[in-house]
């Protein structure tokens, strides 16, 4: 069994388990390829208010599955699809997302682990939670475009401290630089993140929409603020705009 991405949608909200027993969810390449297709589904799906990711049995994902690791990583043109196509492509798609996303961190949160939870919006972890990405004992680097996905959202500094120490963090030092927004006994992180997502899934989703597109461009850098700027308002007469103005004057709870 080479582990599964599984996706269950109920109230608005998509809940995305990785799921590899007895290897504390480590990513396959048949989940990499999974999870791309999981968040292409869940971008297209508008009826959706928000995604919950977390791993199954107490981790949330120790990294890549090394045992597949002899059946492509000597060969230059193997590793490079791998991790271009297969890796890249299931993170790229977390990160095209406009969906609100959660990652629910417990246990292991390791190498992908880590490179999962950086594509998420929030990040809520069990106070047992162990970050990193040792992967220099296995004597390989981290590929570019994840190393700069890391560096971006744990820090420049934490990265270093983990690619080239192979540090392992804790949650409360995580948090205390600034990755983690919330980091609670391991008993209460579940009912935490599901309240947390409730919670969002009662705003307004198209305002939430349109903020992870903006956010997204501007922590990119690469497009200029007019350009941000030229579609910026179209919302303005939009049902949901008006709703929610209209509810706060009338004193009354928005239905968006």
């Amino acid at each position: 069994m080479s582990g599964q991405v599984r996706c269950s949608v109920a109230d608005g909200l998509a809940w995305v388990t990785l799921a590899h027993a007895g290897k504390f969810n480590a990513m396959s390449r048949a989940m990499w390829r999974q999870l791309k297709a999981v968040f292409t589904a869940l971008q297209a799906d508008t009826g959706l208010r928000g995604a919950v990711v977390a791993g199954e049995g107490g981790h949330f994902c120790a990294g890549g599955d090394i045992a597949e690791y002899p059946d492509f990583r000597f060969d230059e043109a193997q590793l490079r699809d791998f991790h271009e196509n297969d890796v890249w492509g299931g993170l790229q798609a977390m990160l095209a997302c406009d969906l609100p996303l959660i990652a629910q961190i417990e246990g292991n949160c390791m190498g992908a682990g880590v490179e999962i939870a950086s594509c998420c919006d929030i990040r809520v972890a069990g106070q047992g939670a162990r970050f990193g990405a040792p992967i220099a004992r296995l004597g390989f680097p981290m590929a570019p475009r994840e190393a700069q996905l890391v560096a971006r959202e744990a820090g420049v500094a934490t990265a270093r401290e983990m690619l080239l120490e192979a540090a392992v963090v804790a949650a409360d030092e995580m948090r205390a630089r600034g990755f983690l927004n919330a980091v609670l006994p391991d008993a209460e992180v579940a009912a935490h993140v599901q309240t947390r997502a409730q919670r969002m899934a009662r705003l307004a989703p198209q305002a939430a929409r349109l903020n992870k597109q903006t956010l997204r461009a501007l922590c990119a850098g690469n497009e200029p603020m007019d350009a941000v700027v030229a579609g910026a308002y179209r919302y303005a007469d939009s049902a949901e705009h008006h709703e929610g103005i209209d509810a706060f004057l009338a004193k009354r709870q928005p239905v968006f």
